[in-house]
Protein backbone atom coordinates (compact mmCIF):
# COMPACT_ATOMS: atom_id res chain seq x y z
CA UNK A 1 0.00 0.00 0.00
CA UNK A 2 1.83 3.37 -0.71
CA UNK A 3 1.88 5.62 1.78
CA UNK A 4 -0.17 9.02 2.06
CA UNK A 5 2.01 12.10 0.56
CA UNK A 6 1.61 14.09 3.73
CA UNK A 7 1.11 11.88 6.88
CA UNK A 8 0.39 14.81 9.50
CA UNK A 9 -3.06 16.18 9.48
CA UNK A 10 -3.27 19.68 8.14
CA UNK A 11 -3.95 21.14 11.64
CA UNK A 12 -0.65 20.90 13.24
CA UNK A 13 1.09 22.95 10.76
CA UNK A 14 -1.00 25.54 12.86
CA UNK A 15 1.24 25.49 15.32
CA UNK A 16 4.64 25.04 16.78
CA UNK A 17 7.35 23.64 18.85
CA UNK A 18 7.18 25.68 22.45
CA UNK A 19 10.00 27.75 22.25
CA UNK A 20 10.87 27.61 26.09
CA UNK A 21 10.93 23.84 25.50
CA UNK A 22 13.16 23.88 23.15
CA UNK A 23 15.81 25.87 24.86
CA UNK A 24 15.29 23.94 27.62
CA UNK A 25 16.30 20.61 25.82
CA UNK A 26 19.39 22.67 24.00
CA UNK A 27 20.70 23.36 27.14
CA UNK A 28 19.93 19.57 28.57
CA UNK A 29 21.22 18.41 25.70
CA UNK A 30 24.75 20.80 26.34
CA UNK A 31 24.75 19.62 29.86
CA UNK A 32 24.71 16.02 28.88
CA UNK A 33 27.50 16.59 27.15
CA UNK A 34 29.76 17.73 29.83
CA UNK A 35 29.36 21.70 29.01
CA UNK A 36 28.65 24.22 32.20
CA UNK A 37 25.42 25.80 31.13
CA UNK A 38 23.85 28.20 32.86
CA UNK A 39 19.96 27.92 32.71
CA UNK A 40 17.92 30.80 32.54
CA UNK A 41 15.02 29.25 30.19
CA UNK A 42 13.17 27.30 31.92
CA UNK A 43 10.05 29.15 33.84
CA UNK A 44 10.03 26.84 36.73
CA UNK A 45 11.08 27.79 40.48
CA UNK A 46 13.85 26.72 41.72
CA UNK A 47 12.24 26.07 45.31
CA UNK A 48 11.51 22.32 46.35
CA UNK A 49 7.57 21.79 46.81
CA UNK A 50 6.53 22.70 50.29
CA UNK A 51 7.11 19.31 52.52
CA UNK A 52 3.47 19.74 53.49
CA UNK A 53 2.53 19.64 50.23
CA UNK A 54 4.64 16.27 49.95
CA UNK A 55 3.38 14.59 52.29
CA UNK A 56 -0.40 15.10 51.21
CA UNK A 57 0.44 12.97 48.32
CA UNK A 58 2.43 10.57 50.53
CA UNK A 59 -0.51 10.20 52.55
CA UNK A 60 -2.99 9.62 49.35
CA UNK A 61 -0.30 6.67 48.17
CA UNK A 62 -0.87 5.40 51.72
CA UNK A 63 -4.55 5.35 51.56
CA UNK A 64 -4.28 4.17 47.98
CA UNK A 65 -6.37 6.88 46.43
CA UNK A 66 -4.98 5.75 42.98
CA UNK A 67 -7.74 5.45 41.10
CA UNK A 68 -9.83 7.22 38.63
CA UNK A 69 -11.26 10.46 39.70
CA UNK A 70 -14.02 12.55 38.35
CA UNK A 71 -12.78 14.18 34.91
CA UNK A 72 -13.23 17.51 35.43
CA UNK A 73 -11.40 16.91 39.54
CA UNK A 74 -12.23 15.65 42.49
CA UNK A 75 -15.30 17.57 44.65
CA UNK A 76 -13.03 18.75 47.13
CA UNK A 77 -10.18 19.84 45.63
CA UNK A 78 -12.80 22.27 43.03
CA UNK A 79 -14.55 23.46 46.30
CA UNK A 80 -10.59 24.39 47.40
CA UNK A 81 -10.19 25.94 44.27
CA UNK A 82 -13.22 28.05 44.81
CA UNK A 83 -12.49 28.67 48.33
CA UNK A 84 -8.72 29.74 48.04
CA UNK A 85 -10.16 32.34 44.82
CA UNK A 86 -12.43 33.63 47.38
CA UNK A 87 -10.12 34.51 50.05
CA UNK A 88 -7.31 35.80 47.60
CA UNK A 89 -9.85 37.69 45.40
CA UNK A 90 -13.15 37.92 46.62
CA UNK A 91 -14.63 36.15 44.02
CA UNK A 92 -17.91 33.50 44.56
CA UNK A 93 -17.26 30.86 42.23
CA UNK A 94 -19.03 27.69 42.97
CA UNK A 95 -17.45 24.06 42.25
CA UNK A 96 -19.70 23.83 39.58
CA UNK A 97 -18.20 26.95 37.33
CA UNK A 98 -14.31 24.96 38.12
CA UNK A 99 -12.70 22.55 36.03
CA UNK A 100 -9.34 20.90 37.30
CA UNK A 101 -6.63 20.51 34.60
CA UNK A 102 -3.41 18.82 33.49
CA UNK A 103 -1.60 22.07 34.68
CA UNK A 104 -2.53 25.99 33.84
CA UNK A 105 -1.63 25.53 30.01
CA UNK A 106 -4.35 22.59 29.31
CA UNK A 107 -6.86 25.08 30.89
CA UNK A 108 -5.77 27.59 28.88
CA UNK A 109 -6.26 24.93 25.57
CA UNK A 110 -9.54 24.09 26.76
CA UNK A 111 -10.64 27.54 26.98
CA UNK A 112 -9.62 28.28 23.60
CA UNK A 113 -10.93 25.40 22.11
CA UNK A 114 -13.93 25.55 23.43
CA UNK A 115 -14.69 29.45 23.00
CA UNK A 116 -12.96 29.94 19.28
CA UNK A 117 -14.75 29.45 16.59
CA UNK A 118 -13.09 29.25 13.10
CA UNK A 119 -12.33 32.65 11.41
CA UNK A 120 -13.44 34.30 15.48
CA UNK A 121 -10.27 37.02 16.46
CA UNK A 122 -8.26 36.98 19.46
CA UNK A 123 -6.81 39.79 20.58
CA UNK A 124 -3.12 39.04 22.32
CA UNK A 125 -1.10 41.96 23.77
CA UNK A 126 2.38 41.61 22.68
CA UNK A 127 4.69 40.68 24.14
CA UNK A 128 2.74 37.65 24.63
CA UNK A 129 3.48 34.30 26.23
CA UNK A 130 4.56 31.53 23.49
CA UNK A 131 1.20 29.20 23.61
CA UNK A 132 -1.20 31.61 22.75
CA UNK A 133 -0.46 31.79 19.51
CA UNK A 134 -0.48 28.16 18.75
CA UNK A 135 -3.77 27.01 20.74
CA UNK A 136 -5.64 30.13 18.87
CA UNK A 137 -4.27 29.07 15.73
CA UNK A 138 -5.14 25.70 16.16
CA UNK A 139 -8.66 26.57 17.02
CA UNK A 140 -9.14 28.14 14.12
CA UNK A 141 -8.90 31.46 15.41
CA UNK A 142 -7.19 35.12 13.71
CA UNK A 143 -4.54 36.54 16.25
CA UNK A 144 -4.80 40.18 16.34
CA UNK A 145 -1.44 41.05 18.28
CA UNK A 146 -1.99 44.78 20.29
CA UNK A 147 2.17 45.83 21.13
CA UNK A 148 2.51 47.55 24.22
CA UNK A 149 5.00 50.42 24.63
CA UNK A 150 8.47 49.19 26.04
CA UNK A 151 8.99 52.70 27.49
CA UNK A 152 6.03 52.18 29.29
CA UNK A 153 6.81 48.94 30.71
CA UNK A 154 5.27 46.54 28.34
CA UNK A 155 1.75 47.92 30.05
CA UNK A 156 -1.45 46.69 28.69
CA UNK A 157 -4.41 49.63 28.32
CA UNK A 158 -8.11 49.55 27.70
CA UNK A 159 -6.47 52.14 24.54
CA UNK A 160 -4.37 49.24 23.16
CA UNK A 161 -7.34 46.84 23.46
CA UNK A 162 -9.95 48.94 21.93
CA UNK A 163 -7.75 50.08 18.99
CA UNK A 164 -8.09 46.36 17.91
CA UNK A 165 -11.78 45.27 18.77
CA UNK A 166 -13.69 44.22 15.57
CA UNK A 167 -17.23 43.10 15.17
CA UNK A 168 -14.88 39.50 14.68
CA UNK A 169 -13.39 39.64 18.32
CA UNK A 170 -14.41 36.45 20.13
CA UNK A 171 -12.04 36.68 23.18
CA UNK A 172 -9.07 39.12 24.70
CA UNK A 173 -5.86 37.51 27.13
CA UNK A 174 -4.30 39.42 29.62
CA UNK A 175 -1.48 38.31 31.23
CA UNK A 176 -0.65 40.13 34.45
CA UNK A 177 1.92 39.69 35.55
CA UNK A 178 3.24 39.11 32.26
CA UNK A 179 5.35 35.89 31.06
CA UNK A 180 7.82 36.95 29.53
CA UNK A 181 8.26 41.14 30.82
CA UNK A 182 6.73 40.77 34.14
CA UNK A 183 4.38 43.52 33.70
CA UNK A 184 1.19 44.14 35.58
CA UNK A 185 -2.20 45.85 34.35
CA UNK A 186 -2.88 48.51 36.79
CA UNK A 187 -6.19 47.69 37.93
CA UNK A 188 -8.23 50.70 36.56
CA UNK A 189 -7.26 49.92 33.25
CA UNK A 190 -7.97 46.34 33.64
CA UNK A 191 -11.84 46.98 35.01
CA UNK A 192 -11.93 49.61 31.73
CA UNK A 193 -11.03 46.52 29.77
CA UNK A 194 -13.28 44.21 31.10
CA UNK A 195 -16.08 47.35 30.73
CA UNK A 196 -14.86 47.39 26.79
CA UNK A 197 -15.34 43.61 26.55
CA UNK A 198 -18.56 42.55 28.40
CA UNK A 199 -20.90 45.31 26.91
CA UNK A 200 -19.61 43.91 23.82
CA UNK A 201 -20.14 39.90 24.73
CA UNK A 202 -16.60 39.35 24.32
CA UNK A 203 -14.90 36.75 26.49
CA UNK A 204 -12.06 37.69 28.64
CA UNK A 205 -9.49 35.39 29.69
CA UNK A 206 -7.13 36.38 32.55
CA UNK A 207 -4.48 34.15 32.92
CA UNK A 208 -3.45 34.17 36.66
CA UNK A 209 -0.56 31.52 36.31
CA UNK A 210 1.76 34.68 38.61
CA UNK A 211 -0.71 36.51 40.83
CA UNK A 212 0.68 35.88 43.48
CA UNK A 213 4.19 37.36 42.55
CA UNK A 214 4.07 40.80 42.66
CA UNK A 215 6.61 43.29 43.53
CA UNK A 216 4.50 46.72 43.79
CA UNK A 217 0.73 46.07 44.24
CA UNK A 218 -1.86 43.36 46.01
CA UNK A 219 -3.22 40.30 44.18
CA UNK A 220 -6.14 41.12 42.20
CA UNK A 221 -8.44 39.39 39.66
CA UNK A 222 -10.83 40.92 37.43
CA UNK A 223 -12.80 38.23 38.06
CA UNK A 224 -14.27 39.86 41.42
CA UNK A 225 -16.08 42.45 39.38
CA UNK A 226 -19.50 42.52 39.74
CA UNK A 227 -20.95 41.17 36.67
CA UNK A 228 -17.46 39.74 35.71
CA UNK A 229 -18.78 35.66 36.14
CA UNK A 230 -20.57 36.38 32.62
CA UNK A 231 -17.95 36.92 30.56
CA UNK A 232 -14.33 35.80 32.27
CA UNK A 233 -12.97 33.27 32.10
CA UNK A 234 -10.09 32.23 34.50
CA UNK A 235 -7.02 30.11 33.78
CA UNK A 236 -5.06 29.81 37.37
CA UNK A 237 -2.32 27.32 38.09
CA UNK A 238 -0.46 25.73 41.14
CA UNK A 239 2.68 25.20 39.26
CA UNK A 240 4.48 28.67 40.16
CA UNK A 241 2.83 29.58 43.32
CA UNK A 242 3.25 26.00 45.48
CA UNK A 243 6.67 25.25 43.00
CA UNK A 244 4.66 22.12 41.95
CA UNK A 245 5.52 22.29 37.96
CA UNK A 246 5.78 18.54 37.65
CA UNK A 247 2.40 17.96 39.35
CA UNK A 248 0.55 19.02 36.53
CA UNK A 249 -2.25 20.80 38.19
CA UNK A 250 -3.94 24.31 36.78
CA UNK A 251 -7.94 24.91 36.68
CA UNK A 252 -10.65 26.92 34.99
CA UNK A 253 -12.93 29.46 36.33
CA UNK A 254 -15.95 29.75 33.72
CA UNK A 255 -19.15 30.34 33.67
CA UNK A 256 -20.85 26.76 34.12
CA UNK A 257 -21.69 26.36 29.65
CA UNK A 258 -18.32 27.20 28.97
CA UNK A 259 -16.75 24.39 31.97
CA UNK A 260 -19.25 21.98 30.83
CA UNK A 261 -17.69 22.36 27.13
CA UNK A 262 -14.55 22.44 28.14
CA UNK A 263 -15.39 18.63 30.23
CA UNK A 264 -16.32 17.44 27.29
CA UNK A 265 -13.23 17.97 25.94
CA UNK A 266 -11.35 17.24 28.69
CA UNK A 267 -12.93 13.77 28.81
CA UNK A 268 -11.88 12.80 25.19
CA UNK A 269 -8.15 13.91 25.37
CA UNK A 270 -6.84 13.60 29.26
CA UNK A 271 -9.85 12.54 31.56
CA UNK A 272 -8.92 13.05 35.20
CA UNK A 273 -5.30 15.41 36.46
CA UNK A 274 -3.37 12.41 38.25
CA UNK A 275 -5.68 11.69 41.54
CA UNK A 276 -2.47 12.06 44.10
CA UNK A 277 -1.86 15.83 42.50
CA UNK A 278 -5.16 16.38 43.52
CA UNK A 279 -4.32 15.85 47.42
CA UNK A 280 -1.35 17.40 47.19
CA UNK A 281 -2.93 20.24 45.72
CA UNK A 282 -6.01 20.72 48.24
CA UNK A 283 -3.19 21.09 51.04
CA UNK A 284 -1.45 23.34 49.19
CA UNK A 285 -4.94 25.63 48.89
CA UNK A 286 -5.95 24.72 52.52
CA UNK A 287 -2.92 24.61 54.07
CA UNK A 288 -0.46 27.52 55.22
CA UNK A 289 0.53 29.79 53.00
CA UNK A 290 3.56 31.31 54.09
CA UNK A 291 6.04 29.49 51.46
CA UNK A 292 4.43 31.75 49.04
CA UNK A 293 5.32 34.85 50.75
CA UNK A 294 8.74 33.58 51.28
CA UNK A 295 9.66 32.81 47.50
CA UNK A 296 8.03 36.27 46.52
CA UNK A 297 10.41 37.83 48.81
CA UNK A 298 13.55 35.61 47.17
CA UNK A 299 12.59 36.91 43.51
CA UNK A 300 12.04 40.27 44.69
CA UNK A 301 15.80 39.68 45.61
CA UNK A 302 16.74 38.59 42.65
CA UNK A 303 14.61 41.07 40.63
CA UNK A 304 16.79 43.83 42.05
CA UNK A 305 19.96 42.33 41.08
CA UNK A 306 19.08 40.90 37.34
CA UNK A 307 17.38 44.21 36.45
CA UNK A 308 20.91 46.15 37.81
CA UNK A 309 23.47 44.40 36.59
CA UNK A 310 21.77 43.83 33.20
CA UNK A 311 21.38 47.42 33.26
CA UNK A 312 25.57 47.77 33.79
CA UNK A 313 25.69 46.46 30.15
CA UNK A 314 25.99 48.87 27.32
CA UNK A 315 23.50 49.38 25.52
CA UNK A 316 21.28 46.84 26.77
CA UNK A 317 18.20 48.32 28.07
CA UNK A 318 15.09 46.61 31.11
CA UNK A 319 11.95 47.40 32.36
CA UNK A 320 11.58 46.65 35.82
CA UNK A 321 9.42 43.74 36.05
CA UNK A 322 6.42 44.50 38.26
CA UNK A 323 5.58 40.83 38.79
CA UNK A 324 6.46 37.12 37.91
CA UNK A 325 10.14 36.05 37.66
CA UNK A 326 11.05 37.30 34.60
CA UNK A 327 13.29 40.00 33.17
CA UNK A 328 13.28 40.97 29.49
CA UNK A 329 15.82 43.05 27.85
CA UNK A 330 16.21 44.77 24.98
CA UNK A 331 19.44 43.71 23.41
CA UNK A 332 19.30 45.22 20.56
CA UNK A 333 22.72 46.15 20.86
CA UNK A 334 24.33 43.07 19.78
CA UNK A 335 22.16 42.23 16.63
CA UNK A 336 23.33 43.25 13.50
CA UNK A 337 27.17 42.39 14.66
CA UNK A 338 28.57 39.68 13.62
CA UNK A 339 26.29 38.24 11.73
CA UNK A 340 23.39 38.25 14.52
CA UNK A 341 20.54 39.29 12.42
CA UNK A 342 17.79 39.07 15.10
CA UNK A 343 17.37 37.80 19.25
CA UNK A 344 16.99 33.63 18.08
CA UNK A 345 20.55 34.12 16.32
CA UNK A 346 21.79 35.92 19.73
CA UNK A 347 20.21 33.34 22.30
CA UNK A 348 21.99 30.77 19.45
CA UNK A 349 25.17 32.09 19.44
CA UNK A 350 24.93 32.95 23.52
CA UNK A 351 24.17 29.49 24.11
CA UNK A 352 26.80 27.98 22.05
CA UNK A 353 30.24 30.55 23.18
CA UNK A 354 29.09 31.46 26.01
CA UNK A 355 26.47 28.43 27.53
CA UNK A 356 23.92 30.35 28.52
CA UNK A 357 20.61 30.09 28.07
CA UNK A 358 17.72 32.47 27.02
CA UNK A 359 14.65 32.40 25.08
CA UNK A 360 14.63 34.88 22.05
CA UNK A 361 11.66 36.90 21.62
CA UNK A 362 10.72 36.62 18.30
CA UNK A 363 8.96 33.57 20.44
CA UNK A 364 6.57 36.09 22.35
CA UNK A 365 6.55 38.31 19.36
CA UNK A 366 8.98 41.19 19.79
CA UNK A 367 12.44 40.89 17.97
CA UNK A 368 14.58 43.36 19.96
CA UNK A 369 14.47 41.23 23.20
CA UNK A 370 15.30 37.89 25.61
CA UNK A 371 13.91 36.24 28.55
CA UNK A 372 15.64 35.73 31.21
CA UNK A 373 13.87 33.63 33.91
CA UNK A 374 15.65 34.35 37.68
CA UNK A 375 13.69 31.54 38.87
CA UNK A 376 17.00 30.17 39.97
CA UNK A 377 20.08 30.89 42.47
CA UNK A 378 22.35 34.22 42.83
CA UNK A 379 25.10 32.28 42.50
CA UNK A 380 24.23 31.32 38.91
CA UNK A 381 22.57 34.65 38.14
CA UNK A 382 26.16 36.13 38.66
CA UNK A 383 27.66 33.56 36.61
CA UNK A 384 25.43 33.70 33.89
CA UNK A 385 24.99 37.70 33.84
CA UNK A 386 28.61 38.01 33.49
CA UNK A 387 29.17 35.80 30.68
CA UNK A 388 26.10 37.52 28.70
CA UNK A 389 28.14 41.06 29.58
CA UNK A 390 30.98 40.06 28.11
CA UNK A 391 29.59 37.81 24.97
CA UNK A 392 27.68 41.38 24.19
CA UNK A 393 30.53 43.24 24.85
CA UNK A 394 32.69 41.24 21.66
CA UNK A 395 29.17 41.84 19.41
CA UNK A 396 28.19 45.14 19.97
Amino acid sequence: MQAAANPIAERISTISVSSTSKVSAEAERLRSAGADVVDFGAGEPDFPTPDNIKQAAVRALEQNFTKYTATGGTAELKKAVCERHRLDFGTDYKPAECLVTVGGKHAIFNLTQALVNAGDEVIIPAPYWVTYKDVVNFAGGRCVFAETDEDAGFSVTAGLVERHLTARTRMVIVNSPSNPSGAVVERGEFEKIFRLTSERGIYLLTDECYSKFLYGSQPFSIASLAGARDTVAVAGSLSKTYAMTGWRIGYALAPEAVVGAMLKLQSHSTSNPASISQKAAVEALRGPQDSVTAMLAEYRRRRDFVVARLRQIPGVRCAEPEGAFYAYPNVSVAIGANGIRNTLQFSERLLAEAQVAVVPGEAFGTNRHVRISYATSMKELERGLERIHQFVARHS
